[in-house]
């Protein structure tokens, strides 16, 4: 399961939680809805980070597969496999390809991550601009009303009013410095309606709406594929607008004229802007009616949130959240265990010996088909080592632990193997050499590699100064053949070796010239190692 997939389903579980409970709550408080769901939307924001500090809370799921045999090794029939696409910077490994499309959704996901950051960023700068380019309102009525207000709320941050040049916008932002952003008519309002606007939109200040719109918004640009996110962030904006008229009707305005103001301000604000801001506008149109419909109803609860019901809503929230970014599902049953054999350009390999070993010591063997793949039937979780050989190629020994169901889907690169050669130098104890040729050790290649033959062999010359003080040895060396045939590298294994002895050997190898090593019909390095034996006979 892709993590996106996994992150959708944990997320969707948080605001099926927060939605639900604001549907049993209905008759509560607007506070406590706008609280329950900005709870549930920063919850489903958590979970990602939270899943990767928290320890995972395995939760065992049956598998689908028939568990009474024991594990078997078979060979699959031939199917077609496309070759791997992605080199390791490490390794130099070809990796499996991507069949499952998740790099397909991860694009597409970036892309609609990419549009709606691009529009909320540029949503806030645009009103930043306005906001900066219309001037603070001096009038005195609209001063002190702002301070009455801003007392009897207990806001003590600075409230700036700014007259704006657009005939449609009023509105609140900010979180250290809020605005409250007025029409261009604003300075031919009432007294009453200019304490109106004022106790709704400081409401906003006090309750740091805003700022939760603006998390709301930010988690829904990540998850904009969920439909639960707009619907929660939807809702979350609505009740923001009847919590603040909840206040606004506590600070002794009637529901009639409250009512007939907001009336008033829609007809006169009725033409939305050309770009939409983000902004909480006072009087929009589609929820106009409910608004109303609730502040002229008495029976309903219009009680703000207190310190204890915070806290219990903080603490539920954790109870759902916590559990939910911990869980994983985890593969308890019987499955498959399969996977492709590639080698390092990406080619499958037939006819690798594959051998699965459990911790009971027991071994089971396969061998890949025409198209590198390979199967063990019925494989319990648990921990394994698997080994994968193939003449002319290094063997593979690979540990690992089934657990999640992905891990029942393997994906292997073998290396080319290394050439061995031993050479045995070997002369009187008296000044005349004598040097037998050695035979090199013939290397076993199968598979699609062809080996390379040695087309200039330049034998190594036993050091005088060695010979005359009676002294034997033994030079390891590790050269690397390159693409051409020629030797590019050479490396003395051992510390233990007279440096006569090793620049003997040494410029020996560097002069040898090979045909190329092909795999697959293209010409790759090869490692080879070369064990030169000086050795002085009395004969």
């Amino acid at each position: 399961m892709s993590f996106l997939l996994t992150l959708t389903l944990r997320t969707s579980a948080i605001l099926l939680v927060g939605l639900g409970a604001r549907a049993a709550l209905r008759k509560k408080a607007a506070a406590f809805r706008h609280l329950v769901l900005a709870g549930s939307l920063a919850g489903a924001a958590a979970v990602a980070p939270l899943s990767l500090v928290l320890p995972s809370w395995d939760v065992s799921v049956g598998a689908r597969f028939p568990a009474s045999s024991p594990i078997e090794s078979r060979q699959v029939e031939p199917r077609s496999m496309a070759l791997a696409a992605a080199r390791s910077n490490a390794a130099g490994d070809r990796q499996p390809p991507d069949i499952s499309g998740r790099s397909t959704i991860a694009r597409v996901w970036f892309a609609g991550f990419l549009t709606f950051a691009m529009m909320l960023v540029g949503g806030v700068l645009r009103l930043a601009r306005v906001a900066l380019r219309a001037p603070a309102v001096n009038d005195s009525r609209w001063l002190q009303a702002a301070d009455a207000v801003a007392g009897t709320y207990g806001v003590r941050r600075r409230i700036l009013i700014r007259l704006t040049h657009a005939p449609d916008l009023l509105a609140t932002y900010g979180v250290f410095r809020p605005s409250v952003l007025l029409p261009s008519r604003a300075h031919e309002w009432p007294d009453d309606r200019i304490y109106v606007v004022l106790c709704h939109e400081l409401a906003h200040v006090r309750r740091f709406d805003w700022p939760v719109q603006i998390g709301a918004e930010a988690v829904r640009t990540l998850l904009w594929f969920n439909p639960l996110v707009w619907f929660a962030c939807t809702y979350l904006r609505r009740d923001s607008e009847e919590a603040c008229d909840d206040l606004v009707l506590e600070r002794g305005v009637a529901a009639r004229d409250y009512a007939s103001h907001l009336v008033e301000l829609a007809r006169e604000c009725r033409r939305s802007p050309g770009i939409p801001l983000p902004a909480i506008p006072m009087a929009r149109r589609s929820t106009l009616e409910r608004r109303i419909a609730a502040m002229l109803n008495p029976r309903l609860d219009r009680r703000p949130l207190s310190i204890r019901t915070v806290v219990t809503a903080t603490a539920l929230l954790l109870a759902v959240t916590l559990p939910t970014a911990t869980v994983r599902a985890v593969q308890t049953g019987p499955a498959t265990l399969s996977g492709t054999v590639y080698d390092t350009t990406g080619g499958v390999m037939p006819g690798v010996a594959i051998a699965l070993e459990d911790v009971t010591q027991m071994k089971y063997t396969a061998t890949t088909d025409t198209a590198g793949r390979f199967a063990f039937s019925n494989v319990q979780p648990g921990h394994y080592t698997l080994e994968a050989s193939l003449p002319g190629f290094r063997t593979l020994n690979q540990q690992f632990d089934l657990t999640a169901r992905r891990d029942w889907d393997r994906a292997i690169t073998l290396q080319v193997g290394t050439l061995k050669e031993t050479i045995t130098v070997s002369t009187r104890r008296t000044a005349s050499p004598a040097a037998a040729p050695a035979k090199p050790t013939p290397l076993r290649v199968g598979g699609n590699i062809r080996a390379p033959l040695k087309t200039l062999d330049v034998r190594p010359v036993y050091p005088a100064s060695m010979r005359d003080a009676g002294r034997e040895g033994i030079v390891p060396i590790e050269a690397i053949i390159g693409v051409d045939g020629t030797v590019t590298s050479v490396r003395i294994l051992s510390a233990d070796v007279h440096p006569d002895f090793a620049l003997a050997a040494a410029d020996a190898v560097r002069q040898w010239r090979f045909t190329p090593t092909l795999l697959n019909g293209s010409p790759v390095e090869v490692v080879m190692t070369v064990s030169v034996t000086f050795t002085l006979s009395d004969q």
